[in-house]
């Protein structure tokens, strides 16, 4: 889906396809302005697609009296779940109680704050519960008798990104992926914009009346190198990295699980019968691009969740690591995980008439309130822009009737009896009611084309290229999908060389 500018002027110019960049981009669209967004690579290859996939208040926030954003957060946690069900579900955390860790008063304030905070409607509350007796106590060392069980909710990160993006591009905006922002600069009333494709390395430009700049951990360098302006503030950049491994307890659950440094390990069901489990936070000086959990975090990882639970893991149990690099707004906090995950804004404006609006940090939970801010602040230079509407609006293919996921899930098993059941879910999950544009015409299996295997056949693949911007093998293996993770070596390989030979024809 390569696109070229048309030679218009728009409202708005956006640089950066990650999640804060493409709500920005939808709810900008929604109001009536005209947008256009570029993203150096693939759309949430960055922060966006690296986090640890949860919708949540941050629990840990309230030990630095984030109150305000934590309750943010929590509003939000119900807003995204009615907006997205096919890609963002409740999930149950249990924190087995450490006395050598947080009191059990401390956690219990902090679960009763959680619960109330945010005026939580759909999710149920915090439970107690004896490790001896409930299941979920049975992978966990014998030690551990008590436990804390809270709400909070998944979400597939980088579809979650794709959607928004979508929702713009079927507004009216205009996208382009592979295409960095090389120049940026003022001529009278209007910024004139220098673009360059990664791929092919042609020049393309575009004009724009103002420019949003989310570029996560690249956002200094795009008011430095590109724009050639100054700015007081910076990001801090903090690693976090994740390992993959089987799953090795029984249930639904997630576990929470604390550290004697006071950080805290996710420890999640991921993809059926696999586990994700992070994040760690260090401070980071590299490249972005180049981060990679190194083996202090896993051993810190590993060492984590065997202080907890019966089955011991080793190194030898790890499906995949990845690495992900958050662009923290720099608040000077002597401890990593300390540092706001709050957002600043930016404003450089020329005198009123040319706004450059910078973002400085945020978090995926509160990317569509940080868009209705980031908008706010953009209004006296639109002033016919209309108002907020995103707080009631479905994301592509979340407008199901009551947001009921597992009810549009039971009625496409009766529409599309001849799908496999697992294949039915994994549409279901991942595409919603857009699911029905991918199935098209198919009156059975075979019609969606070569199996690359049980779940991933040649159609989703042509969907996805089609219609969300996949211009490479891995924008389907691991970002739009997560597909990658059940291949064997030779079936990437099949897949590749189809990939290849479809783009060529294409």
């Amino acid at each position: 889906m390569a696109v070229h500018p048309e030679p218009v002027i728009y409202d708005l110019f956006v640089i950066g396809g990650g999640v804060n960049g493409a709500g920005i981009a939808r709810d900008a669209t929604g109001r009536g302005l005209s947008v256009l967004l570029c993203e150096k690579d693939d759309l949430a290859q960055g922060t966006s697609s690296r986090s640890g996939k949860l919708v949540h208040g941050g629990l840990r926030y309230l030990e630095y009296y984030e109150f305000r954003l934590v309750r943010e957060a929590l509003i939000e946690r119900e807003v995204l779940l009615q907006s997205a069900p096919h890609i963002i579900w409740p999930m149950r955390f249990v924190l087995p109680h450490n006395p050598q860790d947080r009191p059990a008063w401390l956690v219990r304030l902090g679960l009763f704050l959680y619960d109330h905070l945010g005026g939580r409607k759909r999710l149920p509350g915090t439970r107690v519960l004896n490790l001896a007796q409930a299941p979920e106590g049975a992978a966990l060392k014998p030690e551990y008798r008590t436990a804390f069980e809270y709400s909070d909710c998944w979400v597939d990160d980088a579809r979650l990104v794709l959607l928004n993006v979508l929702d713009a591009h079927q507004r009216g905006a205009t996208i382009m992926t592979r295409t960095a922002c090389s120049s940026i600069h003022r001529t009278g009333d209007l910024w004139t914009i220098e673009m360059t494709d990664t791929l092919t390395g042609a020049k393309s430009e575009a004009t724009a009346r103002g420019v949003v700049n989310t570029a996560g951990p690249w956002v200094n360098d795009i008011i430095g190198r590109v724009a050639g302006l100054n700015s007081s503030r910076s990001v801090r950049l903090v690693k976090g990295s994740h390992i993959i491994v089987p799953k090795f307890w029984e249930g639904r659950q997630a576990y929470l699980v604390q550290n004697p440094d006071r950080r805290v390990i996710f420890i999640n069901p991921y993809q059926n019968d696999l586990a994700l489990i992070g994040t760690t936070d260090i401070p980071y000086e590299g490249r972005p691009e180049d981060a990679a959990a190194d083996g202090n975090e896993i051993a810190y990882l590993i060492t984590s969740v065997n202080r907890y639970f019966k089955q011991q893991l080793t190194q030898a149990d790890i499906v995949h690591s990845f690495s992900g690099v958050r662009p923290l707004y720099d608040d000077n906090a002597a401890n990593p995980s300390a540092v706001t995950r709050d957002y600043i804004f930016e404003i450089d404006e020329d005198d009123g008439r040319t706004p450059l609006l910078s973002v400085f940090g945020g978090k995926i939970t509160t990317f569509r309130k940080l868009s209705e801010h980031a908008l706010e602040r953009l209004s006296p230079f639109f002033p016919k822009m209309r108002a907020a509407w995103t707080g009631s609006a479905p994301l592509p293919g979340g407008d199901m009737l009551d947001a009921d996921f597992d009810k549009f899930l039971s009625d496409i098993k009766v529409r599309y009896a001849w799908l496999p059941t697992d294949l039915a879910k994994h549409y279901a999950r991942l595409y919603g009611t857009r699911l029905h544009a991918l199935i098209g015409k198919a009156g059975g299996v075979e019609d969606l084309g070569l199996a690359f295997t049980p779940l991933f056949r040649e159609r989703e693949a042509q969907f996805l290229m089609q219609t969300e911007w996949a211009r490479s093998a891995d924008d389907i293996l691991e970002r739009r999908t997560k597909h990658g993770l059940q291949m064997t070596p030779s079936q990437r390989l099949a897949f590749l060389a189809w990939f290849n030979d479809y783009s060529e024809k294409a």
